[in-house]
């Protein structure tokens, strides 16, 4: 089973109107308009989308942060771009990452849980959060981890009902490989350093994944890609930014051996 992963796009543009300079959205503006808009480059992201529809992989997994500050005018920016793959028959998961679900406007929570239904073509939906999903040789296991947070940080938070529902799922019996999809990385070295951009209440999804109720974890929100796996290509893949740094992960996995194994892509 082939798997491709992407993540973290970050789509921006100025503030679609005054109410942005009161809410968080303006941290997001400024930071796309004087530093992202020099470094995130959305050709790269068409390039992506093009070796994607190529590879004809079984699923494409999008691990959020479609935009900056998750304004409507910034998903209308990245649907052109993504609208081959969403039209074509790879099929794809896709949860909010934090710029997604920056404020509580209701015109921006409205344009994300749009983007949902629109970029997984109607297989769920915003509110079916958690949900597992049963596709070829494994299963995946979705939550949303983003939520609106204070101007300085950049905090996710394993809710109740997420935790809730995996110890639930988690606890039936397995017949294939689960695999987690949320925006936050779950195994994090470094808590206190990264205390901005850290996830709350995740410790026990971290003994999931280390005693195999879960088999791998695919995330984003970290712009450099990265792996911490096991022999067996269990543990955690954090794809990067696709827009950052041309780089997005393609990953198989083979039943017979039940072995995932990874491969960088790098965009020219």
């Amino acid at each position: 089973m082939k798997i491709i992963h992407f993540s973290d796009p970050h789509a921006g543009g100025p503030a679609e109107d005054w109410m942005a300079y009161l809410d968080k959205r303006w941290v997001g503006v400024f930071n796309y308009c004087f530093r992202r808009r020099f470094i995130f480059n959305m050709e790269r992201l068409q390039r992506a989308v093009s070796y994607i529809l190529d590879a004809k992989p079984d699923v494409a997994v999008c691990t959020g942060d479609l935009t900056s500050a998750g304004q409507p005018g910034e998903f209308a920016k990245i649907i052109p771009i993504l609208k081959p793959l969403r039209d074509s028959k790879i099929p794809v998961l896709f949860v909010p990452g934090n710029h997604d679900c920056y404020v509580t406007r209701e015109k921006c929570v409205a344009a994300m849980r749009e983007a949902v239904v629109w970029l997984t073509r109607g297989r769920y939906n915003f509110d079916d959060l958690p949900l597992a999903l049963d596709l070829g040789e494994c299963e995946f296991v979705m939550i949303n981890t983003g939520y609106p947070s204070n101007l300085l940080c950049s905090w996710g938070f394993v809710k109740a009902d997420s935790r809730d529902f995996l110890l639930r799922h988690g606890s039936a019996a397995k017949v294939k490989p689960r695999i987690l999809v949320s925006h936050y990385p779950i195994i994090e070295d470094h808590p206190v350093w990264r205390w901005r951009h850290r996830l709350f209440g995740q410790e026990e999804i971290v003994r999931m994944l280390a005693d195999g109720r879960l088999d791998l974890s695919l995330c984003g929100h970290v712009h450099f890609p990265y792996k911490k796996v096991n022999e067996r290509g269990r543990g955690e893949n954090c794809a990067g930014s696709v827009t950052r740094n041309g780089v997005f992960s393609e990953i198989e996995y083979d039943q017979n051996n039940d072995i995932f194994t990874f491969k960088e892509i790098h965009l020219a």
